[in-house]
């Protein structure tokens, strides 16, 4: 009977202590598994450097004098009219082909340094600008932090504490401003141009204000012509419609002169003359009969060649 109790008693520890490895176990294996976390999926916003401004750039104003091309002109006839070298207006408009212009074509006719073109100025708004204080500071005068001491009353305390308020008297410095000088009115000096006929003969025609012509002088074939006062050939050839051979000098206060329907021209474009200088032979090119048209035009505009040629 004492076995039985024994043994039953050993079966229910034996039992008892396989429970527990087992739940020893258990919690071993437990300890050595990773936690598991869920997370979510943030959205990381990447900070870009904005983009720097662009700076803003001036508009450029050309004020240059300009012409529109009308039918039935020439680069060499607009020169002429306007008091021009045609190599000028070449210039000034980058033409590859001086005959290559076509009706309403605008062409500047003025040099750009005397056109007041205002150069583009770039404003960059991220500049850094430099703010200063216009005012002086007085360290002396300048209060940082409020003043609490306490003193006796006393009249000898009241007055040191006005005089230390007051600070030290300063002169006030006035500004000296400086009047610009006021520079002189430059007087333009005009040249004085002794004229002198082209040739010999006699004026067959009057100038035309309507028509903006010349006079027309008799000849005959050969004969010589010669500057009417110094300057410079700025053409020579027969490109212009109704002049036949034809040269043009530039002399001093815009003046032009021009001789026409030569026979032979004796100097070239570029070329100084002198006053008296035979430039031409007189002849019948592109004219009904041996003839000299002459012309004089100051800034372009015609003008009466007696009126400035000698009396005969």
């Amino acid at each position: 009977m004492i076995n039985r109790n024994l043994n039953a008693k050993d079966n229910v520890f034996r039992i008892g202590l396989v429970s527990l490895l087992f739940l020893l176990s258990a919690c071993a294996s437990s300890l050595h598994q990773a936690p598991v976390v869920e997370r979510s999926h943030e959205t990381v916003k990447e900070e870009r450097n904005p983009a720097p401004e662009t700076p803003t750039v001036k508009p450029v104003v050309d004020n240059r004098p300009t012409y529109t091309v009308k039918r039935g002109d020439t680069l060499l006839r607009i020169a002429f009219d306007l008091g021009l070298n045609y190599r000028d207006i070449v210039a000034w408009n980058s033409l590859s082909n001086p005959n290559d212009i076509k009706v309403d074509q605008v062409l500047f006719v003025g040099p750009p340094d005397s056109s007041g073109v205002a150069k583009a100025t770039p404003i960059n708004p991220n500049q850094n600008v430099e703010v200063r204080n216009l005012t002086p500071i007085n360290p002396s005068t300048n209060k940082t932090s409020p003043r609490g001491d306490k003193k006796a009353y006393s009249e000898t305390a009241l007055a040191e504490m006005q005089k230390a308020d007051s600070g030290p008297s300063t002169p006030i410095q006035t500004a000296k401003v400086e009047t610009p000088a006021v520079k002189p009115v430059e007087k333009v000096v005009t040249e004085t141009i002794e004229w002198m006929w082209p040739t010999e003969g006699k004026a067959l025609s009057t100038f035309d204000e309507q028509r903006g012509k010349g006079i027309d002088i008799s000849g005959k074939l050969g004969q010589d012509v010669f500057a009417v006062a110094p300057g410079k050939v700025i053409y020579e050839g027969n490109a212009m419609r109704g002049y036949g051979n034809i040269i043009i000098v530039k002399h001093a206060n815009n003046y032009l002169s021009a001789y026409a329907h030569n026979k032979t021209n004796l100097v070239k474009e570029g070329q100084p003359v002198a006053r008296g200088q035979k430039i031409a032979e007189m002849g019948n090119t592109d004219a009904e009969s041996v003839k000299l048209h002459f012309e004089i035009r100051q800034t372009g505009k015609p003008v009466d060649p007696l009126k400035l040629l000698p009396q005969r």
